[in-house]
């Protein structure tokens, strides 16, 4: 297919925290290199959720004076609270008893999506051309597996793949480097790990899924700068996960909860144990008389040190959450998404300054590994596994012991490695007894569908489907038989159900509900479902998320 092309020097793969960090830093060391952001998003913005806790430390090194010039909506953390629920009542730690790397001091609390808005705005001042609603296909490598761009998604395919009136076929976009910053799960990331053998020499990743609103509260409960953190309840304590709790800006709550998912129980629901979450007292007391404006969920990278890939090949970088940047006792990840930004961005910059053009930079790759994400992500590398061996209770107490061993400069020599992958840790139905989740209320629990429209979703019906089976069999011979068909709890969209066709079990996809969380790719146990680049511009249009 004769497809139009484009050349720049940089062309990065993302507009989140990393892709328009790496943009600006480039920019400011060299103004005259052509860079080029490519978003699938409809806008900058449109598909970034995040808590958010902000350490700012790596946007101040980027943009010193971000704070007095920014107009963001930021709100300085001003208490901790970490609490562990039962299903009645719940026990505050006191905070002497964390250790200090949990702290927020010092920290702020914002939308992901507003600070990647006011990053594009910076980026744009400065050159760089941001074009959202362009998804990256499919990598261009050439004979020797040097990385010489990507090629962005066609238009105006039918559900059958023909070309329509208005098809309108990929571009080819090529460039001396190509920065890679689409986010945990990427399916470029993903491409250029296979292709490239990129995770030869790490382990697995691990991941979790969040789900979180954003709420509107009276003021009179609003408690601005307020972090809390909960682990216990509504959990089992053989399923890690927990919740956030967020004061921020004009009446404002962000809660969430996130749920890893090596979980066993192909019953369990993150969806509905996030709803069931906010009816405990200690939480549905925040929520009184509140409105609920947002609704989003999104895929977190929680494998840290021991699942970072290669980070440089031949004419590419991994950024951010496409490598697994995420430091899992913190909750945090931004700060590494924009350090990583800042430092592939250096190295690029220095490789054309000395001609060196489509160069594998391992000098990036040293450089991360050596700087403060590094040793944050080193320093904390047995936690998940301690959670996933130990469950919530014993791995919590152990990795407390770890990580003030730490503060007290005790390195402890080993690094454990994670055992299950996450779809392989799915335990068979028959071996677990089905939840019963209590209906919503619609005042602080509601369902999928009501959830949905919070998402401001957009979806051609008339595309190729983007959730895509290796074998339409295996839902209802292996799934449904073996597994309860879990794809029906683990999606927090509604996007998979098991209805009857003509008498027999069949399973229905409906893609145009995806928020692109990334989770079926995740968790399927048969890794049957392969999630792909939909058009641009699909899926969710979160304003504040």
């Amino acid at each position: 297919m004769q497809r139009d092309r484009m050349d720049y020097d940089v062309l990065i793969v993302g507009a989140g925290p990393a892709g328009l960090a790496a943009a600006i830093r480039l920019k400011q060391l060299s103004p005259d290199t052509s860079v080029c952001v490519l978003e699938k998003g409809a806008e900058v913005g449109a598909h970034s959720l995040s808590g958010a806790v902000l350490d700012p430390s790596a946007l101040d090194a980027l943009l010193p004076n971000w704070r007095a010039r920014s107009g963001l909506n930021f709100t300085p953390v001003s208490e901790d609270r970490f609490l562990v629920l039962d299903e009645d009542s719940g026990w505050q730690l006191p905070n002497w008893s964390q250790p200090p790397v949990l702290h927020n001091e010092g920290n702020v609390i914002l939308s992901l999506g507003e600070l990647c808005r006011w990053l594009a705005s910076e980026a744009e001042a400065l050159g760089v051309e941001i074009y959202p609603g362009f998804s990256a296909a499919a990598p261009i490598l050439d004979g020797e597996k040097r990385l010489l761009g990507v090629i962005t998604g066609d238009m105006g395919r039918d559900k059958q793949g023909n070309e329509t009136a208005s098809f309108a076929p990929g571009m080819e976009i090529h460039a001396a480097y190509t920065l890679v910053a689409e986010g945990t799960r990427g399916s470029l990331t993903g491409e250029l790990e296979a292709q490239l053998d990129l995770r030869k020499a790490c382990g697995h990743q691990k991941y979790g899924i969040g789900i979180k609103e954003v709420w509107r509260v009276p003021a009179s409960q609003h408690q601005p700068g307020l972090v809390q953190h909960t682990l216990g309840w509504p959990l089992a304590n053989d399923t890690g996960g927990g919740s956030f709790v967020y004061h921020y800006g004009e009446n404002l709550v962000a809660i969430g909860f996130v749920v890893h998912l090596d979980y066993a129980n192909p019953y369990l629901s993150p969806f509905e144990e996030f709803q069931r979450f906010k009816t405990h007292t200690r939480i549905k007391a925040m929520l009184k008389d509140g409105e609920r404006l947002e609704y989003g969920a999104r895929a977190i990278s929680e494998g840290g040190w021991q699942s970072l890939p290669q980070l440089a090949f031949a004419g590419g970088l991994l950024l951010g959450c496409a490598a697994g940047m995420v430091n899992v006792p913190r909750i945090k990840g931004i700060h590494n998404a924009i350090r990583s930004g800042h430092l592939a961005a250096e190295s690029v910059a220095a490789a054309l300054v000395r001609g060196a053009r489509g160069a594998c930079l391992a000098d990036y790759e040293a450089a991360l590994r050596t700087s403060a994400t590094g040793r944050e992500l080193e320093s904390v590398r047995n936690i998940k596994p301690m959670l996933s061996r130990f469950g919530t209770l014993g791995g919590t107490l152990l990795a407390g012991g770890e990580l003030w061993l730490s503060t007290l400069g005790v390195r402890l020599p080993w690094t454990l490695r994670h055992r299950k992958t996450d779809h392989a840790a799915t335990g068979l139905a028959a071996d677990y007894a089905p939840i019963a989740y209590p209906k919503p209320d619609g005042v602080l629990s509601f369902d999928r569908m009501s959830s949905l429209v919070l998402a401001n979703l957009s979806h051609d019906h008339r595309q190729p489907d983007h959730l895509t089976l290796k074998d339409s069999a295996v839902p209802i011979a292996i799934n449904l038989a073996q597994y309860a068909a879990p794809e029906t709890r683990y999606c927090p969209a509604g996007v998979y159900e098991i209805v009857d066709k003509s008498g027999a079990a069949t399973l229905q996809i409906n893609a145009q509900n995806c928020v692109h969380c990334k989770t079926c790719d995740i968790k399927d146990p048969t890794q049957n479902i392969v999630w792909v680049t939909p058009e641009g511009g699909s899926g969710p249009n979160y304003r504040a998320m």
